[in-house]
């Protein structure tokens, strides 16, 4: 019993995983302070404002990740978390479409908590739950699809209403790729497009009808990215052309002091193009493709189908976060105002991206604990029919064989 008790304590941390999120924001509170100490000293008269701002928000998120990463994830079904979590989410949903003013996302008069980004996390965590839970019902259109829909719609709709369309966007590429992960066929795939699509954009049509016109600009930014924000493109394109190969230094870029727009936040893979140089660019694209490997190998190492669709599905998030960002700045998808994870100033998507990342080393954690105490119980089987199968045992060093036959 008490090897049992051991065994549940095992450490078991995926050590890759670990230094490749230590390397992203390394790389991320570096880049941040060269591109925010001048906003921050226009808007506060310091230059260490933003900065410090973002290690508060880091510090819980890392105390985020540690709880996640040690609490077995399997209570988010048993303990009914899931439902709690997208209960609450849905609530704080409403309570900036109703309270807040405008195109406001945030709570705490504009500061950094965004319920939008919650939404992101919380869907993949409720819809692998529930998906995990379903089973092959999940091809039902009543008892799977329709109910999943909803869902998808409900959360996509009242973020889009709130002007966040990107946002909206990647709460139903989860959803799409999760149900198709958990077994979903194309054809029952495109139902749920239609129905989930169709029911967010009746609530966008009922409670802002003026949202329809960015959502159709979304669009035909995606069929022609020049016709949208070709002018942030532009000042984008011009901070990688100064940047070079290897980039004018880190702190040395002046693209985010008169060219680019909110340096600090959306446009900061560019001041990474301009100050490291097509070459620094290229490093934070490999540690998040690195990212994605290692993210999708303790998926496919879980211990379960709940685990697998957990550690897949917040891997994606992140790493599609990170792809829109940066096509954004580099002209291949429309102006979104996504941020780039671990990088972009931002204390809800900080917080919630290493809570993802301490989910994902929990699922990790866990197959590891149980592959471990599995060796442990085959190897005691093994050993104990050594010594109760019948056979005979190994002569004393004291006895020759000769000796014991007589």
């Amino acid at each position: 019993m008490k090897k049992e008790t051991n065994d549940i304590k095992d450490i078991a941390i995926d050590i890759p995983l670990l230094l490749i999120v230590a390397a992203l924001v390394v790389f991320g509170l570096l880049m941040l302070y060269s591109a925010s100490w001048d906003v921050s000293w226009r808007a506060f008269k310091d230059v260490n404002r933003f900065f410090i701002r973002q290690l508060v928000w880091l510090a819980i998120g890392i105390i985020s990740a540690a709880i996640l990463c040690f609490l077995d994830y399997h209570r988010w079904d048993r303990n009914k978390f899931a439902v709690i979590a997208i209960g609450v989410t849905i609530l704080l949903l409403l309570i900036v479409l109703f309270v807040g003013k405008g195109s406001a996302r945030s709570l705490l008069g504009g500061k950094s908590v965004q319920p939008s980004e919650l939404a992101k996390f919380v869907i993949v965590i409720y819809l692998a739950v529930w998906l995990n839970s379903k089973g092959e019902k999940i091809k039902q259109v009543g008892f799977g699809l329709i109910p999943l829909g909803a869902i998808l719609g409900i959360v996509g709709g009242l973020i889009a209403v709130q002007t966040d369309v990107s946002a909206a966007v990647t709460v139903f590429f989860l959803g799409f790729l999760l149900f198709f992960m958990a077994g979903g066929s194309l054809i029952q795939l495109l139902f749920l497009v239609v129905a989930s699509g169709g029911l967010g954009t009746a609530i966008v049509a009922y409670r802002k009808p003026e949202v329809s016109q960015r959502i159709l600009d979304f669009w035909y930014g995606i069929k022609d990215v020049n016709t949208i924000g070709s002018e942030q493109i532009e000042k984008s394109f011009t901070a990688f052309m100064d940047g070079g190969w290897f980039g004018v230094g880190l702190g040395r870029g002046v693209a985010k002091l008169v060219l680019l727009p909110v340096p600090h936040t959306d446009s900061i893979f560019a001041v990474v193009g301009e100050e490291l140089g097509v070459f620094g660019a290229s490093c934070l694209v490999l540690l998040f493709g690195v990212f994605l490997w290692r993210g999708m190998v303790i998926s496919r190492k879980a211990a379960d189908g709940l685990g697998s669709l957990l550690a897949a599905g917040l891997t994606f998030w992140i790493v599609f976060e990170a792809f829109v960002n940066i096509a954004v700045i580099i002209g291949l998808l429309p102006v979104a105002g996504n941020p780039l994870p671990f990088v972009s100033l931002g204390g809800s998507n900080l917080v919630v991206t290493m809570s993802a990342v301490g989910l994902i080393l929990g699922v990790g954690r866990y197959a590891e604990v149980e592959k471990r105490k599995q060796e442990r119980r085959s190897l005691g089987a093994v050993v104990d029919l050594r010594g109760r199968d019948g056979r005979r045992r190994l002569s004393s060093p004291g006895r020759s064989p000769v000796t014991q036959r007589r």
